[in-house]
């Protein structure tokens, strides 16, 4: 068996070479991405690849090449069997963990158990983007090789607040949502119940995405890439989301990021993301009152805004990737 993997492994190689794949990256990333608009995991890969160049590293995407330090492998995003191939002694191996996916989505497709297995069989540490979601992979009983919890960041050369639309209370109150999945989970009935029951001669609703329900006052867009997304973000005033067990919500660290405080559903990674800039709920009916609250005291939970810079997020993954 040794042999034919050994083989294997050979052959591979000499095909990578021969399609010009073998470099001297300091760092692998163990990621299948996909073009844009796609969810937070390709969004913050690619950002964090950005600055880790910047600082002159060179990155590598799904390849091992013999100068390779490390290698980061994203959740369970990446081709197992071609790591598996390729892995290499004195090479660094960190896992990036969410979820648990599987109480995420609302159902038990042994996601978080295999996530857990390719933990053990290759990771040396371990990064979790929320203490929510480190903790409750302790309670579901699966511990992981040396973990460390690092909060995502959005890239500021696409999210900011710059040119945003200024806020008054001299027309309606702009909200906003986006989920780039229609995983009822995501927050569809808060939505459904706002679209009932929100006062439309003071609000008016933006959802950008995916949904399974159809709304009568929301106003519906389709999925769209980071820049469109950004710039339709700095044209509202404030960031709705309900999604559930969220462990670490890109689409709502990138709204913070543009300037819109949020309202959230106290679950998952959510409140440790908005901290004091913004306000959460427990039942779709609290919301109407919280943004009354949010609209006097609008520029006070807008100065609250604080969250780690990708530049402050990248030094920390290459800390923990031995790099720095």
């Amino acid at each position: 068996m040794a042999i034919k993997l050994g083989l294997r492994r050979n052959i591979y190689n000499l095909f990578a070479m021969m399609q010009g794949w073998v470099s001297s990256a300091d760092l692998s990333i163990f990621h299948e991405f996909e073009p844009p608009p796609t969810g937070g995991g390709h969004q913050f890969l690619r950002a964090f690849m950005r600055q880790a160049q910047l600082q002159g590293f060179q990155i590598e995407n799904n390849y091992l090449s013999r100068a390779t330090r490390a290698c980061l492998l994203n959740s369970f995003n990446f081709d197992e069997r071609r790591l598996q191939l390729l892995k290499r002694k004195r090479v660094l191996y960190v896992h990036r963990v969410d979820g648990p996916i599987d109480v995420y989505r609302g159902r038990d497709d042994g996601v978080d158990r295999s996530i857990h297995v390719v933990n053990s069989n290759y990771a040396d540490r371990t990064i979790f983007q929320s203490s929510y979601s480190l903790q409750k992979h302790l309670e579901l009983g699966m511990e992981f090789r040396n973990p460390t919890v690092i909060m995502n960041a959005a890239d500021p050369d696409i999210f900011h607040p710059r040119d945003r639309v200024a806020f008054s209370c001299n027309r309606k109150v702009r909200l906003v949502t986006a989920s780039w999945s229609s995983n009822l989970n995501k927050g569809a009935s808060v939505y459904q119940w706002l679209d009932a029951h929100l006062d439309w001669d003071r609000y008016e609703m933006t959802f950008i995405g995916q949904s399974q329900i159809r709304f009568k006052n929301i106003h519906m867009l389709p999925a769209v890439d980071s820049y469109k997304l950004a710039k339709l973000l700095r044209e509202h005033d404030i960031y709705i989301t309900a999604s559930k067990h969220d462990p670490c919500s890109n689409s709502l660290i990138e709204a913070l990021t543009c300037g819109l405080p949020a309202i959230y559903l106290q679950s998952g990674g959510h409140p440790e993301i908005v901290n004091q800039a913004g306000a959460g709920f427990d039942a779709a009916e609290q919301i109407p009152k919280l943004l009354d609250q949010m609209i006097v005291s609008y520029e006070e939970y807008q100065s609250l805004i604080s969250l780690p810079t990708i530049e402050e997020v990248s030094r920390k993954y290459l800390d923990v990737l031995g790099l720095l």
